[in-house]
């Protein structure tokens, strides 16, 4: 199934998010609400139009590149859409980073300005020396340093008034770093039309994202999930994005839910478990939840619908597909899987030959939809690898079943090989955490005395729950009970937490080492 836009020859995303609806009327509508301020369509375009011309007075060309080290507030959309309206290319960072990834980051996008939270710019500033094209820093939110910029006195003296750059749909528009779960982030090259596709089929179509829906991401901007979940599915209809600057634990969550009354909610699993956990909050005024990052478990689902009344779409997304392209339906979940893919996205399981396998069968998931990268920056080999013509091979392992269900099992090198059969390291956690005592939990493979490769489990514990080796025995007897014998895990170890990236993917490869 294919999604035609349509898109005039000439096509800037920008005026398409934000001036279109000055044009249309809703320049009154709000659009974003943050730190207790709302701010309308018209507030966003004159913000937008002063950092578009803020970057021409600094001599920023079509297609240079401009770095975003921001939190989520007013300003990110301001800056994000300010970039592309001019031809230049943002650059998405994710906050929760090193130096040294900052330094790779600045370097391999060759960017020419920075734009940075006062707080981040710690972590970058003593790097400046090595920084061989990065030419201007902007700094938000708090004093600017000797050689830096401050972005209030940048953009005060800047007009309101600019004219989109002549851009096509085809163009560079922004650029995402991948979450780096497999090593080495890469820089992924997204068009002006791939916003406007992601928003068309998945945000229209699947969630039904409508003018008077409120969209609040615990997901940051930054990063591909939360890009779209906050800025360019509410922009896309004039509806509304609600940020929270902070980190999005339990209690500020739900602090938001209560304070602005989003409909729709989107988070990983991880923070629907821990929002489980918490003794009070609720989702009033919620229509839907949606999920993404990891599979979510039946069990946190089955939970979450009986102590709120309000269901999860659970799907997959990645950087390459700027969002998400397999997702379950409203009225039509099937529990533990991902769902059915997304009007707009064909997708097909293959073998090591790239045959399709039949269904039931474990192969690795190849998706086909017009929101695909154009290529990874600087990594030819990479994207011949996973840019096969119109599909792109996502790396992960699924199956099908006969309703036409895809189930994710693993990521390619995260599959175990137990005794000649493949295990899919989902399928066992999502058994250990239907025990009461798992809070959540993490497998990976691990040799035994014999040089076997077996399930080796990490797990954290609910509150109220002590590891010792009766527990141990216990979870290991529970999973036995649920799955076929050789899929238990041989080693069962209780930690405080488990490492995740930003995004909230659990790192396996850190557990593996």
């Amino acid at each position: 199934m294919t999604t035609s836009l349509n898109l005039p020859e000439i096509f800037n995303a920008a005026d398409h998010f934000v001036d279109r609806h000055i044009r249309e009327g809703r320049g009154g509508r709000t659009a974003i609400r943050c730190n207790d301020r709302s701010y309308t369509y018209a507030d966003v375009q004159a913000g937008m139009n002063r950092v578009g011309n803020g970057l021409k007075s600094l001599g920023v060309r079509m297609e240079d590149r401009i770095a975003l080290l921001l939190h989520d507030t007013e300003i990110y959309s301001q800056v994000f859409f300010g970039a592309i309206k001019t031809g230049a290319v943002p650059i998405c960072l994710n906050t929760l980073m090193r130096p040294k990834d900052y330094q790779y980051f600045l370097n391999d996008s060759r960017a020419r300005v920075l734009i940075v939270e006062a707080t981040l710019w710690e972590l970058v500033a003593p790097l400046r020396n090595s920084l061989m094209f990065l030419e201007h820093v902007i700094v938000t939110n708090g004093p600017a340093p000797a050689s830096t910029l401050a972005y209030e006195e940048w953009v005060s003296g800047q007009s309101t008034d600019l004219s989109p750059a002549a851009t096509t749909p085809d163009d560079p528009c922004f650029w995402l770093y991948s979450s780096g779960t497999t090593g080495q982030s890469k820089g992924t090259v997204h068009l002006q039309h791939d916003m406007i596709y992601a928003a068309e089929t998945y945000g229209k179509q699947v969630l039904g994202v409508q003018e008077n829906d409120v969209c609040f991401s615990a997901a940051k901007l930054f990063f591909a999930y939360g890009l779209g979940n906050g800025l360019y599915f509410p922009f896309h209809v004039g509806g509304t994005a609600v940020y929270l600057t902070g980190r999005p634990t339990p209690d500020a969550v739900f602090g938001i839910i209560q304070k602005y009354r989003p409909t729709i909610f989107f988070g990983v699993p991880t923070l629907f478990s821990n929002m489980l956990v918490a003794e009070e909050g609720n989702l009033e005024g919620v229509r839907i939840c949606v999920s993404a990052g990891e599979a979510l478990p039946p069990d946190i689902l089955k939970r979450w619908e009986k102590r709120f009344g309000v269901t999860i779409l659970d799907g997959i997304g990645s950087t390459e597909m700027v969002h998400i392209f397999i997702s379950n339906r409203i009225g039509e979940i099937q529990p533990g899987s991902t769902g059915l893919p997304v009007p707009g996205y064909d997708a097909k399981i293959v073998d090591e030959n790239m045959n399709p396998v039949p269904d039931g069968d474990i192969g690795t998931l190849l998706v086909k939809g017009d929101s695909a990268a154009a290529y990874y920056w600087n990594k030819h080999e990479k994207t011949k690898e996973t840019m096969l013509g119109a599909w792109l091979n996502t790396g992960d392992k699924f199956y099908k079943n006969e309703q036409g269900y895809y189930y994710y099992v693993g990521r390619t090198n995260d599959m175990l090989k137990v005794g000649g059969i493949w295990v899919s390291p989902i399928e066992v956690e999502a058994s250990l955490t239907e025990h009461p005592s798992v809070l959540e939990c993490a497998v990976v493979g691990a040799a035994d005395e014999e040089n076997l490769i077996k399930p080796r489990a990490f797990v954290v514990l609910q509150k109220g729950y002590t590891a010792s080796k009766d527990l141990e025995k216990e979870l290991k007897s529970h999973v036995k009970g649920m799955l076929a014998p050789y899929k238990y895990p041989r080693w069962i170890e209780f930690v405080e937490d488990l490492p995740k990236t930003a995004t909230g993917k659990i790192k396996r490869f850190e557990l593996k080492e």
